[in-house]
């Protein structure tokens, strides 16, 4: 089933690890480019100028929108994974960001929209986790000790090349990057991320078994109305 659904891969960033923490990114690669939605806190933001930034700087389409807040961030989602992901074909894709073991997006993700009362977006969407994909499947041993994190397995596997757009060595630096402003910044480094995801999600399609991706649904037990 995996071989014949179209993978979207996904990646947030955020304002910390915290429970109270807020999503501040979201970004979709989609298989004509990317769709990325990031908040503001407030402050004011042109983001046609982060959009043309960020394509100049990947030479990727990537389609940008700012959003004030959190709760405003989290409904424009909704409203996209509405009209373009829920009628398709798709399979959801995520690199650590929900196994059996944890992941960080996806709970993440269900924390904020529970706390900002905003329906779970994902209802109809099967998804599968790269990372046990990865782990268990390739090589991903660097003089001597094996890491499947995912700049290390797309440096491995992938060649690297996205990773030169990344202004970040660390996903961490991306809080600091939103606290002080620097929208275009937090948006190029989740472009890269989500870049890396779909070219390890293409990678595992050609050298791996459909029956290596572990499809679980996001559906809730309680459907919610839009």
């Amino acid at each position: 089933m995996a071989d014949t659904l179209a993978h979207v891969a996904i990646d947030i960033e955020t304002t910390g690890l915290d429970a109270a923490d807020e999503v501040t990114v979201v970004g979709f690669e989609l298989e004509l480019g990317c769709r990325v939605f990031y908040q503001t806190g407030g402050r004011d933001t042109d983001s046609n100028d982060v959009e043309t930034a960020v394509q100049n700087r990947t030479g990727t389409y990537v389609e940008v929108s700012a959003h004030r807040s959190e709760q405003a961030l989290l409904e424009a989602v909704s409203a996209f994974v509405a009209t373009r992901l829920r009628s398709a074909d798709v399979l959801l894709v995520g690199y650590n960001a929900e196994t059996w073991r944890g992941g960080f997006d996806l709970p993440f993700l269900r924390t904020r929209y529970a706390a900002c009362d905003v329906a779970w977006p994902f209802q109809t969407l099967p998804y599968a986790d790269l990372l046990p994909v990865v782990r268990d499947l390739f090589n991903t041993v660097v003089d001597g000790e094996e890491s499947a994190d995912l700049e290390t397995a797309y440096e491995v596997l992938c060649l690297g090349e996205t990773a030169t757009v990344d202004p970040f060595d660390d996903s961490v630096e991306a809080v600091a990057a939103f606290e002080d402003g620097r929208f275009e910044a937090v948006v190029l480094h989740n472009v890269a991320d989500i870049r890396r995801t779909g070219q390890l999600s293409s990678l595992a399609q050609r050298y791996c078994s459909k029956s290596d991706f572990d499809l679980k649904s996001l559906t809730p037990t309680v459907e919610s109305e839009y």
